[in-house]
């Protein structure tokens, strides 16, 4: 009789188990729906912003010094009316604001109300608009993490359940900004949570497949960039590719310190209003964009560029030096806006000058600059967020091929390697830190 007892309570309990990840799986699908339709307006947005900053650069060329200071005054105008919302509204949603959702999945933070979510949309439009090197994922990710909180809240689950639907949000709105379904759900797994847990995933690959095909149907479906015809990378090579490795871990890791150096300078004048270093930083992009308007804004034309094999080798080092420094100087102005697009710009562009180096100095190896760029995406990503699996099927994904995946995991090994062994801590750790120290 007892053990007949304990076998039905274990059914029940099995049965109500099944039950309740059957409707976390459905509320999931969902969430990823919403996400995907909210970032992939996002992307809409965005890409009008660029075509407007475009227009208006065109006409502030035909006006001489007039142009160049609405130029300068209108970036500098919408860098401060985002940072504006951000202070007045939702502090949390400065900046990239993966790491504030770290901390809610970790419980080290409330989760964020809905008024992020406008916040985010409206001050990333602004603040990318404006011409900030900031990426388009940040915004997204946290935006698909609100909208998962919203949903476990309207539908009563409890926290384990509401902390499970905003992971899987998160993971669909990255999808989403990077046409990157696996992507968006490997960066739950590997970033967010940092260790595997049944229910997450299982959230996370629902709610990145509906976030997808939502997105698709406003987007389309083709791959954020183009490759060149690109061939196998002979056996010869092969130790390149590790040697790029080591190359992308200690850039990471001086890029890592220069993002925090900027947000520490800008600790230092915490006594003056957040919009004044705005306006001094959207001014900043507003004369880049005069001078050059390819250099300004997320970054994907560069990357396309880079993966295209161009700019030529003597105008490559000075433009991956101004994007480096531009984008660490764009993160510290306190707006909406991420970090990833310009990692993997500066990745593509450190990839190809190593892939057009190494052409010059062994001219009778068959090397294509170009697939060094490929895996330079993922290797530098890799170095900064220590996170390679989601830097292998981010680039895979971005770019429609996986011809390249040996030669990324060799160097995505060596670029995890060498800020590890230096002690150097992964970017957002550090960013995740600072909100606790900022408190």
């Amino acid at each position: 009789m007892l053990l007949r007892d304990l076998h039905e309570d274990r059914s029940t309990a099995l049965t109500s188990s099944e039950g309740n990840l059957t409707v976390l799986a459905t509320l999931a699908l969902m969430v990823g729906a919403v996400a995907g339709l909210v970032c992939a307006l996002f992307r809409l947005a965005l890409q009008r912003a660029d075509v407007f900053r475009a227009a208006v650069i065109d006409w502030a060329h035909s006006h001489s010094i007039a142009g160049f200071i609405l130029l300068v005054g209108g970036c500098a105008s919408a860098a401060v009316a985002a940072a504006w919302l951000v202070r007045r509204y939702s502090p949390h949603a400065s900046g990239s604001g993966i790491p504030h959702v770290e901390a809610v999945l970790r419980g080290d933070a409330a989760p964020s109300p809905f008024v992020l979510l406008p916040v985010k949309f409206v001050g990333g439009c602004l603040a990318i608009g404006s011409g900030l090197a900031l990426g388009r994922e940040g915004p997204s990710v946290q935006m698909g993490a609100v909208l998962g909180h919203l949903f476990g809240g309207a539908f009563r689950r409890d926290w384990p359940d509401c902390r499970v639907l905003l992971a899987a949000g998160a993971g669909a709105g990255l999808a989403t900004a990077f046409n990157a379904p696996m992507a968006g759900a490997v960066f739950v797994l590997e970033e967010l949570v940092q260790k595997f847990e049944h229910r997450i995933a299982i959230a996370a690959l629902a709610a990145s497949s509906t976030a997808i095909a939502v997105a698709h149907l406003i987007l389309g479906d083709a791959p954020d960039f183009q490759l060149p015809p690109l061939a196998y990378p002979a056996p010869a090579i092969g130790p390149l590719f590790f040697m790029l490795g080591v190359v992308c871990g200690a850039v990471a890791i001086a890029y890592n310190k220069a993002v925090l150096a900027t947000l520490a300078a800008v600790d230092l004048v915490r006594g003056l209003p957040a919009e004044t270093c705005a306006a001094a930083i959207g001014a900043a992009a507003g004369v880049l964009a005069w001078f050059g308007p390819e250099c300004v804004g997320g970054g994907d034309n560069l990357t396309q560029n880079a993966l295209l094999g161009a700019p030529g080798l003597f105008v490559l080092p000075f433009l991956f030096q101004l994007r480096f420094w531009f984008g660490a100087l764009s993160y510290s102005a306190g707006t909406p806006g991420g970090l990833f697009a310009p990692l993997l710009t500066l990745g593509a562009q450190l990839g190809l000058l190593f892939g057009a180096g190494c052409g010059l100095a062994f001219p009778d190896l068959p090397i294509q600059p170009e697939a060094f760029a490929v895996v330079g995406m993922a290797a530098f990503f890799t170095g900064v967020v220590r996170a390679p699996l989601t830097g292998l099927v981010l680039a895979t994904e971005m770019t429609g091929s996986a011809l390249l995946l040996l030669p990324m995991l060799a160097a995505c090994f060596t670029a995890m390697l060498i800020p590890t062994l230096m002690s150097d801590a992964p970017l957002y750790d550090a960013l995740r830190a600072r909100l606790r120290f900022l408190r």
